[in-house]
């Protein structure tokens, strides 16, 4: 820190983007200290890629300083990285991982912005990330996103409506899943994977089928298969497998498949919980009977 105000603003970026790349590809590796050190820095630039070093961590002292950001910062770029992590923060909340209060402060702001008349962009980014939220005015804002004309307002509100977990949305989605719009159409892909939805597993293999989808509706597909899973998706993916020749896509629909089985296994290992629990629940009422 005693030579950074030496460095030049480019070489700055450059290694700070190098230490986010090796974030992501390196388990082992934490640059927290920096990330925090850097939260100050004069420079937008680097005050966002220092909050992006900060994605793995749950502390909630910094929760606050990112709310201070979202509202505060005067560039843009710290507050949409503040509003992501900011989303990972209210699910930690819902998990009950981080206090009520202070999950409620983080929830109070985004509805504030959201409501308010501040950069566009913000507003969907945190309309994105209090979706998490369990709070029952957050389907109100959704539905309102939902029906604007703008369509990267309704592809806002349908990944909003992914991440809120709530099957009363799965027939929006649905419905959207092929919409003329391919931000649109991403969108929804994408929440019907995160809601699980079995009725849109067709209509991905059938998106799937069609080779003038755009690439990115196409991974998102793939990946929206191998979240609900089902015989017919695992078949089509391993179909994929042996007919593609390009090598990244290969190694997607690999980590794809594995996905499914993940999930299959998942979903497995709850339905016997839930017997089990079932079973013990009988043989409480009957020892209850006996007793009587």
């Amino acid at each position: 820190m005693d030579a950074w105000p030496r460095v030049k603003p480019t070489r700055k970026l450059l290694l700070l983007d190098e230490l986010l790349i090796h974030l992501d590809t390196d388990t082992i590796v934490s640059y927290e200290e920096i990330g925090r050190t850097l939260l100050d820095d004069s420079d937008g630039d680097v005050r966002s890629r220092a909050i992006r070093l900060l994605a793995e961590s749950d502390d909630p002292k910094l929760a606050s300083k990112f709310v201070d950001v979202f509202l505060n910062d005067a560039d843009l770029a710290p507050r949409m990285e503040a509003t992501t992590l900011l989303g990972e923060f209210i699910l930690l909340g819902e998990l009950e991982k981080l206090k009520e209060s202070l999950q409620r402060k983080i929830e109070d702001a985004m509805i504030a912005v959201i409501r308010s008349e501040d950069n566009p962009s913000l507003r969907k980014r945190a309309l994105e990330a209090l979706s998490y939220s369990s709070r029952p005015e957050i389907a109100a804002l959704i539905e309102s996103a939902f029906e604007r004309a703008d369509p990267t307002w309704v592809a806002s509100a349908l990944r909003a409506m992914g991440r809120s977990h709530d099957e009363r949305w799965n027939d929006d989605v649905v419905n959207r899943m092929l919409d003329d719009d391919p931000r649109i159409r991403f969108a929804a892909v994408e929440a019907a994977g995160e809601l699980n939805i079995e009725d849109a597993g067709p209509i991905l293999i059938k998106m799937l089928e069609d080779e003038e989808e755009d690439n990115d509706v196409v991974a998102a597909a793939i990946w929206s298969l191998s979240q609900i899973g089902g015989d017919d998706a695992r078949i089509y993916l391993l179909n994929l497998i042996e007919n593609t020749e390009d090598e990244d896509l290969v190694e997607f629909l690999e980590d794809a498949l594995e996905n499914l089985e993940f999930n299959t296994e998942l979903n497995k290992f709850d339905l016997l919980s839930l017997d089990d629990d079932d079973e013990l629940f009988e043989e409480d009422e009957e020892e209850i009977a006996e007793d009587e």
